[in-house]
């Protein structure tokens, strides 16, 4: 673990194609004081998922951009289990790496939503191309 917090995967340049993004092949980490943010905005039922993170980032369902954040920094990385974990992930320019910032349940008629007004889209791994 490094000062930034516990490595969790790297930034997948295909969500660039897909989300019109420019950033870099990043490192992405979750920062130490994660599980206690989680706690103290009550994302409790997302706790079992926080060691599920990896797998997130690596093979997400659903890619977006928050709108509420500038310039396209501010990932969000939806995954179907038992319910919907979105991750957010953000960058920070001055240490030139990514990093968790929250991790929320998330219920399918927002996803719909978001998928109906463009905020997210479908994300498929090729599997077949590798």
């Amino acid at each position: 673990m490094s000062d930034k917090g516990i490595k969790v995967g790297k930034y997948n340049l295909d969500f660039n194609d897909i989300l019109g993004l420019d950033i870099e092949e990043l490192d992405i980490y979750r920062p130490k004081g994660l599980y206690a943010h989680m706690k103290k905005r009550n994302h409790d039922r997302c706790l079992k998922y926080i060691d599920k993170i990896p797998e997130i980032v690596e093979n997400p369902d659903y890619i977006g951009v928050n709108p509420n954040e500038k310039g396209g920094e501010s990932l969000e990385l939806i995954k179907k289990y038992k319910g919907n974990v979105l991750v957010g992930i953000k960058l920070d320019k001055n240490n030139n790496h990514l990093y968790v910032s929250t991790m929320y349940a998330v219920q399918d008629s927002k996803i719909e939503r978001r998928l109906f007004s463009g905020r997210i889209k479908r994300f498929f791994v090729d599997k077949m191309a590798s």
